[in-house]
């Protein structure tokens, strides 16, 4: 294995690993999808629930994927819209760090996800083994991966996010 895919294997697992994380612990954490729910709804997503359960699964599945490097540019797609998303609803208004609830933290996973696009998958990867050709990174792989992301963000908030005005 030579670098490259090395640091591709280290940044997929780290990554995927943690979104898998996430994922579960909007399903089963805390307030389980009940206290996710009650927590989207006061972002404004609509319905609440369907998208307390949808980006939990999607979260789960979409890091299991990353991490094990299959279908990993739908996979990285995914979280950068997901992270789109958390940083408009969730997180801009607390401006950029981490530390005061900021966008730091998902801005950075979303670029992450974006040089996993560059990258590729490794020879590591599921979608090595299978020889999955359209997984192979690179410059178009990964605007296409950033324009897809953002892109089902963009839909998603256009259509189910209604802010609460305070």
């Amino acid at each position: 294995m030579n670098s490259v895919d090395g640091a591709a294997l280290v940044i997929r697992l780290v990554v995927g690993l943690t979104m898998a994380a996430h994922g579960y612990n909007h399903l089963f954490g805390g307030g389980g999808v009940a206290g996710t729910t009650r927590w989207f709804a006061g972002l404004g997503m609509r319905p609440a629930r369907v998208h307390a359960v949808l980006s939990g699964v999607g979260e789960l599945a979409a890091g299991l994927a990353l991490a094990v490097g299959f279908c990993t540019l739908p996979a990285a797609a995914f979280v950068i819209g997901t992270m789109v998303v958390a940083g408009v609803t969730a997180h801009r208004r607390n401006g950029f760090f981490v530390f005061k609830d900021g966008f730091e933290y998902v801005l950075s996973i979303a670029v992450v996800c974006a040089a996993v696009a560059l990258l590729g998958p490794g020879q590591v990867s599921v979608d090595h083994l299978l020889a999955r050709s359209g997984d192979t990174g690179g410059g178009p792989a990964a605007l296409a991966v950033v324009l897809a992301g953002l892109g089902g963000a963009i839909v998603l908030l256009a259509a189910c996010w209604r802010p609460n005005r305070a």
